[in-house]
């Protein structure tokens, strides 16, 4: 199942708190690489998930397209292509967060607690407290995106925190190829979640790094989900 993305539009959906700035960063080099196109849509905090879905069906109107996306852009990506096996040709699945329901997934807990922090105490502090507690990296990134999104950026985590990623039964039933990227020292989006989604549908790889390498260059995300992806075509 030889996948050659040389001309395909690939939709790359943004994580909970991210953007499409960062998405640009880590999957445009690697698909321009390979020859795609690369589409990231900015989230829309009154309808993120909603938002989302438009984004892809608006893609995928001018023919078939691949699309993937970064933990909750994963798992809306992964249902999207479910649903629409004649208009997607591959899937790229960065950090997928959970399988199914969020119930209390890391992820999905730390969305809820953040949005609950973001309401208590405000963008500054709470932005305060994330910087002294994660990532240097990470936290400049949040900074910066969290400000695009405010004042509803809790709305936007709380409308994560509730989405039903796909499930095991339904990964199975995905008829494209699936590069899963996962990092072996993520807790908030743990190591076991990228190995079920690779096992679980049928033709996925998995691929592993760290979150330093993510740090130093975003575009080893986007670069890892390729290469899972080849080793499915190989």
């Amino acid at each position: 199942m030889a996948i050659d993305l040389r001309g395909v539009t690939t939709v790359v959906l943004p994580g909970t708190g991210s953007d499409d700035n960062y998405i640009t960063r880590a999957f445009g080099g690697p698909l321009s690489h390979a020859g795609a196109r690369t589409l990231a849509p900015p989230p829309q905090p009154d309808r993120l998930i909603d938002g989302y879905l438009s984004a892809l069906d608006d893609a995928a109107r001018r023919g078939p397209i691949a699309v993937g996306g970064v933990s909750i852009g994963a798992a809306v990506a992964a249902a999207w292509a479910l649903a629409r096996p004649d208009r997607v040709v591959a899937v790229l699945a960065a950090l997928p967060a959970w399988t199914g329901p969020p119930g209390d997934a890391p992820a999905a807990i730390a969305a809820r607690h953040s949005a609950q922090l973001l309401r208590n105490d405000g963008l500054a502090a709470t932005t305060a407290q994330m910087r002294a507690s994660g990532p240097l990296w990470l936290a400049d990134e949040l900074t910066r995106s969290w400000r695009s999104l405010w004042p509803q950026l809790p709305d936007v985590m709380e409308e994560a925190a509730t989405y039903a990623a796909p499930t095991n039964e339904q990964l199975q039933q995905l008829a494209v190829p699936m590069g899963v990227a996962a990092a072996i020292d993520d807790p908030i989006h743990p190591l076991e979640i990228g190995h079920e989604w690779a096992t679980a549908a049928p033709h996925a790889a998995l691929r592993t790094l760290t979150l330093d390498q993510i740090g130093a260059d975003p575009a080893v995300l986007g670069a890892a989900c390729l290469a899972a992806l080849a080793v499915v075509g190989a």
